[in-house]
């Protein structure tokens, strides 16, 4: 979804409707919160956060726009952060978008990199692979019983009726974007879903993903789980000054090597809701 920078402006109906149209399976959204002036951590290995990232548009509201402006496509996101969000908050507006998009939502969670983004949030940077399973755990509950309660460290919810369930059953199918070998272990013992990352235009790295993979579906066998019923969607982040064919030949290998559904970041290489539906059609076109 065109959601940051210059394209924060744009008309998000209009592209989810018209991508849609052109033939896009899934519409996808980020979750940054501010750009720190002087931040210790920088994005993607850099000292600096990209200018882009000082205007975005909510998640939760792109999602709730494309919900209604669309009637066939899957809505994901890559990543909400989750442990800026209470769980009770979170599973509300996830639930309401899960049901107003008739059970279309693919939920994706991750930790963040950014420290200041935490502060902001008023929530603890330490320790989050421990806060995302507590939420996730929450999530559960709030998604399949009912009353609901929780008791854990950083959050617990008395026992109380939560009527409004989500219309995939049991829940959503939860996806976690990981890339080390706890994210990646967490995603054998309890993801539904996993959204690795390549880049364009540094090519396709099969032996990375395939060792990144096999993490996971170790962890899934030692847990007693199906590996093959994780699923993988891949997010392709495209550089700026990228063509669209390298983007659309990186879907190919992909595809072609066991990956075949894919998403595409376009942040970087369109600025207008027209430049991205351009993109958008020329890709689903090839």
């Amino acid at each position: 979804m065109p959601q940051y920078g210059a394209a924060a402006h744009a008309e998000l109906a209009r592209f989810a409707s018209t991508a849609e149209e052109l033939g896009a399976d899934s519409l996808w959204v980020g979750d940054r919160l501010l750009a720190a002036v002087q931040p210790t951590v920088g994005y993607a290995g850099r000292d600096t956060i990209p200018a882009q990232f000082r205007t975005g548009i909510d998640p939760f509201i792109a999602l709730a726009v494309a919900a209604t402006a669309t009637t066939r496509t899957r809505l994901g996101a890559s990543v909400f952060v989750a442990p800026w969000y209470p769980p009770v908050q979170l599973a509300r507006q996830l639930t309401s978008l899960d049901v107003v998009s008739g059970g279309r939502l693919l939920p994706g969670f991750g930790i963040g990199w950014s420290p200041e983004e935490y502060e902001a949030a008023g929530a603890p940077f330490r320790r989050r692979g421990a806060q995302l399973d507590e939420l996730l755990d929450a999530l559960e509950a709030l998604w399949t019983t009912n009353p609901v309660a929780h008791h854990g460290e950083r959050w617990s919810i008395p026992e109380a009726w939560v009527d409004l369930k989500p219309v995939q059953k049991p829940r959503p199918p939860i996806y976690l974007g990981a890339f080390t070998p706890a994210g990646l272990e967490r995603v054998g013992l309890r993801a539904d879903g996993w959204t690795p990352v390549v880049q364009v235009p540094r090519g396709v790295n099969l032996d990375m993903l395939t060792r990144q993979r096999q993490t996971i579906d170790d962890a899934a066998r030692a847990a007693g789980r199906d590996p093959s019923a994780i699923h993988t969607c891949v997010r392709i982040n495209v550089a700026g000054g990228a063509p669209v064919e390298q983007v659309a030949e990186a879907v190919k290998v992909l595809a072609d090597n066991g990956y075949p559904d894919t998403f595409v970041d376009l942040l970087y290489v369109a600025d207008t809701t027209d430049a991205h539906l351009d993109w958008v059609e020329r890709l689903v076109a090839r």
